[in-house]
């Protein structure tokens, strides 16, 4: 990979060539790029659309290991991938550090080595996205990737909903084999995908044809069907949560109040009605009861091992040793809480890293809310991710997705979507700048022409 350098803009960017779901053109593009981009996407993909769990017959081969791998290779041949700068990249370098200092120093460094790739091919992946992805052509297929993968998980979770009478089981829903099969991890899957497509609906909306609107209508109502029938109650408190601080500026317009209403009314009714009782036993339920023994012992862990905590994954053996009176199951589980698994995990060396990068991932586009172009699609898509991670958040108080994708793959977006909005800053500001050149030589020109002019 190469230095960062000031280079001419790229060929401009025409949204309507791909918005919202011009396939044929996205796919025309794509075949001009080079391998490392189509190495990505299809990790992507295979990562997010699972066809290897849908078709059992292409499932021999280890995909998105090969897939990391080749995008790998094709960075280092990709002519257009150069280092991203970013507080973010910092942070994460530290963090990683701290997880092999944290994996050396572990009371069972055995699970920390058979644990080791839960995080580090995050890293690797993360990287890997911010320098490939590295256009506005680029970002919105791969984001397009993202969407057109997760919302095809929606629809099929949501319709499962409604074809079994829109009933409670224990289970919830159930999505693809991988990270998002179990009812907690898929739901938290929606609460990423829908604020994206909600941005994308109400800001540009208006500029596609009636069967696409329909299809971004889908896209952002189905994962919110899928939570309400996950049976996760903290995914569930997540959702109302977004749902408030996305509609917090326009709560007293009586068009978004009353859409805000319809949307309170129809999630109660459509809740079944032990899923509401599940909210009046929250604290008291064993599975309730659990997770706060957990909590609390969680955090005599990381008061008594403050500095690297017990080591990388190894708080469920930790806990099933010291703990084994606190236990209301047949084996210790991880801690069910974000905060808690990487204070055990890595210890506050761990948790100052990590939590600023959770801050950054919630200021950084905080910061766009602002900007004067609403209706750009990376923009849109910087802040829809934002809104997205507010939700795994607060979801992630109540289950252990620190080392899923959601935070991950959501802080690539932001940060390849920021360097992109940079770089063609950087890139207007150095043709402003060459302009006013060229204008203050013509005017001087102009003014030693009249001096002449006079003298003669």
């Amino acid at each position: 990979m190469q230095e960062e350098t000031t280079t001419a803009p790229q060929q401009r960017f025409e949204e309507s060539n791909f918005y919202f779901l011009k396939i044929r053109s996205m796919y025309r593009y794509m075949k001009t790029q080079h391998f490392s981009f189509w190495m990505i996407s299809l990790y992507l993909f295979f990562e997010y659309t699972r066809p290897q769990a849908i078709f059992p017959a292409i499932d021999f081969l280890p995909w998105t290991q090969l897939l990391i791998l080749g995008a790998m290779i094709g960075a280092f041949l990709d002519g257009t991938v150069c280092w991203v700068s970013s507080r973010a990249n910092v942070l994460l370098i530290i963090f990683a550090i701290v997880i092999f200092i944290s994996s050396l120093t572990a009371f069972y460094p055995e699970i920390s080595r058979e644990n080791y790739i839960s995080f580090y091919s995050w890293f690797v992946i993360y990287f890997l996205i911010i320098t490939i992805v590295n256009s506005r052509e680029r970002f919105y297929i791969f984001i397009m990737i993202f969407i057109l993968s997760s919302a095809k998980i929606a629809i099929g979770t949501a319709r499962s909903w409604v074809m079994r009478g829109f009933s409670f089981t224990t289970w919830g829903l159930m999505g693809p084999k991988g990270y998002f099969q179990n009812s907690g991890e898929l739901a938290i899957l929606m609460l990423t995908l829908f604020p994206i497509v909600l941005l994308f609906y109400t800001q540009k909306g208006s500029k596609i044809p009636l069967h696409e609107k329909i299809f971004q209508t889908l896209f952002f109502i189905s994962p919110m069907m899928t939570v309400m029938g996950a049976s996760s109650r903290g995914a569930q408190i997540a959702l109302a949560a977004q749902l408030l601080v996305l509609f917090r500026k326009k709560v007293f317009k009586i068009k978004w109040l009353l859409l805000l209403a319809m949307l309170i009314t129809a999630g109660y009714y459509l809740l079944p009605t032990e899923q509401k009782l599940r909210f009046t036993q929250i604290g008291e339920d064993k599975t309730s009861i659990q997770r706060k023994l957990y909590w609390k012992h969680g955090w005599e862990m990381i008061k008594e091992h403050p500095v690297i905590g017990v080591g990388f994954f190894n708080f469920p053996r930790y806990y099933s040793v010291h703990y084994y009176y606190d236990m209301l199951y047949e084996q210790a589980q991880l801690p069910h809480n974000i905060f808690i698994q990487v204070g055990t995990d890595a210890g506050f060396a761990g948790l100052l890293p990590f939590s600023l990068i959770l801050l950054y991932t919630l200021l950084a586009p905080a910061a766009y809310c602002k900007h004067r172009k609403k209706d750009d699609l990376v923009l849109l898509s910087i802040i829809g991710t934002g809104y997205g991670i507010f939700g795994f958040i607060i979801a992630g108080q109540f289950v252990t997705v620190t080392y899923y994708p959601f935070l991950w793959i959501g802080l690539s977006f932001i940060v390849a979507g920021k360097n992109i909005l940079q770089k063609e800053q950087r890139a207007l500001q150095v043709i402003n700048e060459e302009y006013e050149g060229i204008e203050e030589k013509v005017e001087a020109e102009g003014k030693v022409e009249v001096e002449v002019g006079n003298k003669n």
